[in-house]
């Protein structure tokens, strides 16, 4: 009977040892099976990374390009901003040698008048095209943000403070006065013959 209970509790023993054995070796193959998909997994994300570190890569090399590209295109446009203008200017330079060269061949001084008269129409128009444009000044009111008084003058008839002749034109560029009229302006009578009347407190000194 003993012997029959040891039999028992060994083939127990067996049984127990060998579902061990079997959970452990199940345990081992998911364990490897886990891991397997575990390196798939990892080894997909790394894959994923490196693609996304060679666009972003690519992208940051076009970006460079791209801004490279930008920026000389800026400085040609600022360096060669006048060009359009300079071509449009050689033309008239063309049109005043050709005028020159009849200077010594022609007897007709009618006709040169009239082509150096188109020339400078010429010339005028480019310089409207590009907005430039003359400041209007004889028999206007003396506007100090167009005009320079280089002298004033009596004059009969005349508003006072009247733009009466002008010496040097003067120029906008656009909204932009780039070069004031040099004029003469007409005196205010009233305000002249009362500096001059004598016993004028103007022209008395302090203490008079």
């Amino acid at each position: 009977m003993k012997n029959d209970n040891n039999k028992n509790e060994q083939i127990n023993d067996e049984n127990t040892a060998m579902n061990d054995t079997q959970k452990k070796i199940e345990t081992d193959s998911a364990g490897e099976e886990n891991n397997s998909i575990a390196n798939e997994v990892v080894k997909k994300l790394e894959a994923e990374i490196n693609d996304y570190k060679d666009r972003l890569l690519r992208k940051a090399a076009e970006f460079e390009n791209f801004k490279r590209r930008t920026e000389t295109n800026q400085l040609n446009l600022i360096k060669y901003d006048g060009e359009s203008f300079i071509t449009n200017m050689l033309t008239v330079v063309d049109d005043f040698e050709r005028s020159i060269q009849h200077f010594d061949t022609t007897k007709e001084i009618e006709p040169l008048k009239a082509g150096i008269k188109l020339v400078y129409d010429k010339l005028i128009k480019i310089l409207n095209e590009q907005g430039v444009q003359k400041i209007d000044a004889v028999g206007k009111p003396f506007d100090v943000h167009l005009h320079e008084a280089i002298l004033q003058r009596r004059e009969e008839g005349a508003e006072p403070h009247t733009v009466l002749d002008e010496i040097e034109k003067g120029y906008m560029y656009k909204d932009k006065v780039i070069r004031h009229s040099k004029v003469i302006v007409s005196e205010d009578v009233n305000e002249t013959e009362a500096a001059e009347t004598p016993g004028n407190t103007e022209n008395k000194t302090e203490g008079e």
